[in-house]
């Protein structure tokens, strides 16, 4: 029997001796980073805003490192990819109104993809808060309001005492499956104000786990191994969860092939003969799909792009593990399993029996087939080309970043994601501008790492500014800006639905001149020579760009 008593944490002799004279001049915001420290963090992102310099001092003044980038949503696509690469929640640092309302997209990119950023954003001085209608500087009438709907979970500090418990919180909502983005907010009063609270020394924030429940993981053991055409679907979640290994073991052992969603990419070997690898948007693959008796589906909602557009219409049973309760049979009437699919996975290689089927390989590779002559026929070798290029040139290890651009599009089915998070793209939210920033974050997480980011010209603009952060910081990510003067998928769906486009068309710069103007190496490359030249840009330290000047086409539709 445990009693209360024995839950207390009691104070070292150092710890007492440190509580009773801490050190002078400390501050609500030496209590965040002493907070963050403390649940572990190293590294932060953001920039300073006017109700935020309490914080930014406290890091000065620790050990913290601090990425400062020059765009509030572009240090949120940064702080989202620190936390997929390392697994970490991501503190992103923001001040009030105006800041923190230009990262409200990186932050719906980040719920979408269950990436751990945590948030922590000043407020006006609680003097001001609850009409806005006092006047301060970047006042809003009800800030958490705008990030509600947006993030995992809102976390608000109204005194300096509430500062660590608050974050702690925080910080394991972020880290609990499903991974996600948080809030905190503190008032730039609370911040400021000079604390006689010992320094943070014990926080203890180890997110809860989410197991199975037995009697379904045993159901759905007994379908799969009694199933004749059993078939996998691993989404982000398997990513997420770092449960690769246990998705191959699984499906070795069922002899069921395995197709990996656009967030799942690299969750299953792509040349595996079990693999059908990403062509999630292809009718054949979908048949494959709706023709299975039992259909497993590991860490995705089969959502619009995991379901040909909701055309996907399965025959058969469904298994569902998801983390996420809401997306449970969201989509499709299942047995949903609610759980970490790590977790989930491992009961069923515990529980399933093997089955042995000889044609499946067979069947996936007739699939295949048929998908390479629909591409064929439609004539896309400079587009499966340019993968193949990139594809040559970047090393296996290397994270990759696309942003909303026809060759993102590209990779999303057809680019070979050779190992587990190493591929990455906004198709979660779906905004512009996400590769390069992102990147930049992917190489604070691996310094020494190379890092791809693929854009649009039209993406591209969204983060010019960060070549700035990518020079100063020596980040080693080369840029790789494919332009077709203007937004090409934009332009290809308005001209399929309209006959013509309207807004599409832009005005670009020399982007190797305007590169060079930061001090960032710059080449214009050409589809012959992208190998070589991306082989050069991706072992040369520091950040490179190239510009790939070409005009490219989306392969055509195939829902019906």
């Amino acid at each position: 029997m445990t009693h209360d008593h024995d839950l207390v944490l009691r104070p070292t002799e150092a710890q007492t001796a440190a509580a009773l004279a801490p050190p002078p001049g400390r501050t609500g915001g030496d209590l965040v980073v002493e907070t963050l420290r403390g649940l572990g963090a190293t590294t932060v992102f953001g920039l300073p805003g006017q109700h935020a310099l309490a914080v930014f001092d406290a890091v000065r003044r620790s050990d913290l490192r601090l990425v400062g980038l020059r765009v509030e949503n572009n240090a949120g696509f940064a702080a989202d990819a620190y936390g997929r690469i390392t697994g970490e929640a991501a503190p992103l640092l923001l001040s009030t109104g105006p800041g923190a309302l230009t990262a409200l997209p990186a932050l719906q990119e980040a719920a979408a993809a269950s990436s751990p950023v945590l948030a922590i954003c000043s407020q006006v001085p609680v003097a001001g808060l609850g009409g806005g209608r006092k006047g301060y500087l970047h006042e809003l009438k009800d800030q958490q309001a705008s990030f509600r709907d947006v993030v995992k979970s809102v976390h608000v500090v109204r005194a300096a005492s509430q500062i660590p418990s608050a974050i702690a919180a925080a910080w394991q909502s972020a880290l609990t499956a499903p991974h996600g983005p948080v809030w905190v907010e503190i008032p730039e009063d609370v911040l400021r104000a000079e604390t006689v609270l010992p320094q943070v020394t014990a926080v203890d924030a180890t997110p809860p786990e989410l197991p199975p429940r037995p009697e379904l993981t045993a159901l759905a053991a007994h379908w799969l191994t009694e199933a004749e055409r059993p078939v996998i679907v691993a989404g982000g979640g398997v990513i997420r969860s770092d449960a690769a290994g246990k998705l191959r073991q699984l499906a070795e052992r069922l002899d069921a092939p395995v197709v990996t969603t656009y967030g799942g990419k690299g969750a299953f070997p792509w040349t595996h003969p079990l693999s059908l690898q990403s062509w999630m948007e292809d009718r054949h693959v979908t048949d494959f799909l709706e023709d299975a008796d039992v259909l497993l589906v590991v860490g995705s909602g089969l959502g619009e792009l995991s379901s040909n557009y909701h055309t996907f219409a399965p025959r058969g049973r469904i298994v569902q593990i998801e983390a996420d309760l809401g997306k449970l049979e969201a989509n499709h009437p299942a047995l949903g399993i609610h759980a970490d699919a790590r977790l989930a996975l491992q009961a069923l290689l515990e529980t399933t029996g093997v089955r042995t089927d000889p044609g499946a390989a067979r069947r996936v590779e007739e699939t295949l087939r048929e998908v390479g002559a629909r591409l064929e026929a439609q004539d896309t070798s400079l587009e499966r080309n340019l993968l193949a290029a990139v594809r040559a040139a970047l090393p296996d290890r290397s994270p990759s970043f696309w942003d909303m651009t026809i060759l993102g599009y590209w990779a999303w089915a057809g680019f070979d994601a050779r190992r587990p998070n190493t591929m990455h793209s906004a198709q979660g939210a779906g905004g512009l501008g996400h590769a390069f920033p992102a990147a930049l974050g992917a190489a604070v997480a691996e310094p020494g790492t190379p890092v791809l980011a693929v854009s649009g010209d039209g993406g591209a603009m969204y983060g010019l500014a960060e070549l700035a952060t990518a020079k100063q910081y020596g980040l080693d990510v080369t840029w790789l800006v494919v332009d077709d003067g203007g937004y090409g998928i934009l332009r290809e769906y308005m001209t399929d639905a309209y006959g013509e486009p309207t807004g599409t068309d832009l005005t670009g710069p020399d982007f190797t001149a305007l590169a060079q103007s930061f001090g960032v190496p710059a080449t214009r490359t050409t589809p012959e020579t992208l190998t070589a030249d991306l082989k050069h840009a991706l072992k040369t330290p520091g950040p490179t760009l190239l510009h790939l000047p070409t005009h490219l086409r989306i392969f055509a539709p195939t829902h019906q």
